[in-house]
């Protein structure tokens, strides 16, 4: 896929997120690590919805929920103070999952393609191959 120059690349698991930023052109793209933002603070709340069970049996299921819909707090932060202009977001199926849940409306008309795939442990370059290989689904689904 192409991508905009300035287009934000969020790499997120249920552990670790991190934001890369294209400084090059749409078909000549350049990613550039610009960092992972803090979501410590929001994920004491943010997992609370969720109950251990036979749905949703653990703890550490519940902190990676809560992980990520932090993640998507700040994003939909960085989205309302228009410092995100278009957004590529990479996660595992089930991360992304848990991150639609907690959009906003704002953050949600940014994204331009949601990959189901677990990048965290990429490297910059492998993460920008993967994203110029994407084809948008035409039946809808967002997994590469």
């Amino acid at each position: 896929m192409q991508l905009a120059h300035g287009t934000i690349v969020a790499v997120a698991d249920g552990k670790k997120f991190t934001l890369y930023r294209n400084g090059g052109s749409d078909s000549a793209p350049a990613l550039t690590a610009i960092g992972s933002p803090g979501v410590g603070r929001h994920v004491s709340d943010a997992g609370v919805r969720h109950h251990g069970g036979a749905a949703n049996p653990s703890d550490r299921q519940i902190d990676e929920d809560g992980f990520a819909a932090a993640t998507a707090g700040v994003l939909n932060t960085m989205a309302l103070a228009n410092e995100i202009d278009t957004l590529v977001v990479i996660a595992p199926p089930k991360t992304l999952g848990e991150l639609r849940q907690h959009w906003h409306k704002v953050t949600a008309g940014k994204i331009t393609a949601e990959i189901g795939k677990e990048m965290t442990g990429a490297s910059t370059a492998e993460i920008a191959a993967m994203v110029a290989k994407y084809e948008a689904p035409s039946h809808g689904a967002v997994d590469a």
